[in-house]
């Protein structure tokens, strides 16, 4: 998949500016799909050039004018075709740390300790903005009536699939400090 269909999707929310899009990215869809700012700003430009979006500019005083970008009718039709076709191949995990925690045996106990810990705390950050994502989408409904009523409940699926990620984070990662608090040699 590209980053094509990311833009696509997050655009269903509506009009969005490339900040307000690498927000949106940043919060729901980092976990699944991750951009940098200037691939983002790259892709705009490309799907404008395709059709597949409109871009309009905003004037602004006291800043720079701003682009907003829209779905055209080919860009919802292009997404709706890929949204039905299967993925092309299953997942797969690419993580410098695992890497890192196979080749832990024989190296500094205490910097695989902290590594460790660095990803626990950012799950735990992640987890924490996802989870305000999640009361804002909810707006204080219950989880049942939101999926009954929504008018979109992609965004939430994909939250859930995000959350359930950074709590198995969590939880690997409460493991691997254990193990290595039961592995300490004994002072």
């Amino acid at each position: 998949m590209s980053l094509k269909y990311a833009v696509l999707a997050a655009l269903l929310e509506g009009e969005a500016s490339g900040y307000e899009l690498s927000k949106v990215f940043d919060v729901s869809l980092a976990n699944f799909w991750a951009s940098t700012p200037q691939q983002l700003y790259r892709e705009l430009e490309r799907l404008a050039q395709d059709g597949l979006i409109e871009a309009r500019v905003v004037r602004q005083e006291r800043r720079p004018d701003k682009r907003m970008f829209t779905l055209t009718e080919a860009g919802r039709e292009d997404l709706c075709t890929f949204a039905a076709a299967p993925p092309r191949r299953p997942t797969a995990i690419r993580d410098e740390l695992l890497i890192k925690i196979q080749a832990m045996d024989g190296a500094d106990p205490e910097a695989t300790r902290a590594l460790v810990e660095e990803r626990e705390a950012w799950a735990r950050g992640k987890l924490a903005r996802y989870r305000r994502v999640r009361e804002r989408l909810l707006a204080g409904r219950g989880e049942e009536e939101y999926l009954r009523e929504a008018d979109r409940v992609g965004p939430y699926l994909t939250l859930m699939g995000g959350i359930g990620f950074e709590e198995e984070n969590l939880r690997w990662c409460e493991r691997v400090l254990t193990v290595l608090e039961q592995r300490a040699p004994l002072g």
